[in-house]
């Protein structure tokens, strides 16, 4: 049976409720970097599955908080899982990290890019809640135009690792911070919390 962590039972009041660690760039393997969106694909098979489920859960609990001012905490297991897993495999896809990510919905403390999760389960702000989709469009449509610049920068990291193994620092550190931004942005939009999300990479 689900059980929700401990940590889980409050908003933290202090930094954002989701934040994204990435460790620094490292030496990747050349054969792996050449066919990264090959090997990145049995995730994003399962990830689409998982994403409609989380859609799904999402809608319901949009109604459930509407009515009772909380968010199951089962509910919110699986779609902070969801979170997780989808970061990871983009982190991958994006040459943040060589190593391959778990087929899993829970945190991996050791694995290179770790998603920090806080959702928010009593205490909800209906109001915001019933608005979440309007109030996200100016993330969405700035983030929309980093995802370009995201998916350009990537395509370069992509050619200099293959001659060189590994992706320059500037390059690492702004693709993190993209994933960073959509990590909250998602978070946000998943109402997973009430706080809205800064329009920053850091």
């Amino acid at each position: 049976m689900t059980t929700v962590s401990p940590a889980y039972e409050a908003a933290d009041s202090g930094p954002y409720p989701f934040g994204l660690d990435v460790d620094g760039p490292q030496a990747q393997n050349r054969l792996s970097v050449f066919l990264r969106l090959i090997f990145a694909i049995p995730h994003f098979i399962a990830l689409a599955l998982i994403g409609i489920a989380a859609y799904v859960i999402t809608i319901i609990a949009w109604f459930v908080i509407l009515f009772t001012g909380k968010y199951p905490g089962g509910m919110v297991n699986f779609t902070t899982g969801a979170l997780r897993w989808g970061i990871r495999a983009y982190g991958y896809t994006f040459l943040l990290t060589d190593k391959y990510p778990p087929f899993s919905l829970d945190d991996d403390a050791a694995y290179p890019i770790r998603v920090s999760a806080n959702p928010q389960l009593d205490g909800r702000n209906r109001l915001t809640v019933f608005f979440r989709v309007i109030m996200i469009i100016p993330h969405a449509i700035v983030l929309g135009i980093i995802n370009y610049v995201a998916e350009l920068l990537g395509f370069v990291a992509w050619l200099i690792a293959l001659f060189t193994g590994s992706v320059p620092a500037g390059l690492h550190n702004f693709l993190a911070g993209w994933l960073r931004w959509s990590t909250r942005y998602y978070a946000y939009a998943l109402l997973l919390t009430d706080e809205y999300p800064p329009f920053s990479l850091s």
